[in-house]
């Protein structure tokens, strides 16, 4: 599956804007990107589990922030950062 990484988060990643993970579910391909890419998932989930207020996850272009949204390996993941400002 291919995983779209923003830019916030691409030195993790040798600043690549996509990378290639596995995964049955959004939870298992984001312990996977860590496993590749120390560090990565910490970034995107808390310390309760839970996907950051501020960022955003998409499947196909659908929004999700449940965890277990079941993947399959032609899917393609976006993690997005909220952006905010004033």
């Amino acid at each position: 599956m291919r995983v779209r990484i923003p830019t916030p988060l691409r030195s993790y990643t040798a600043q690549q804007s996509w990378v290639d993970a596995t995964g049955s579910s959004v939870a298992a391909v984001l312990a996977d990107l860590d496993a590749r890419y120390p560090g990565l998932r910490f970034r995107v989930i808390d310390e309760q589990g839970r996907l950051r207020r501020h960022m955003n996850v998409y499947v196909n272009q659908h929004r999700t922030r449940d965890l277990s949204t079941a993947l399959h390996p032609e899917d393609e993941l976006t993690i997005m950062q909220a952006l905010s400002g004033g």
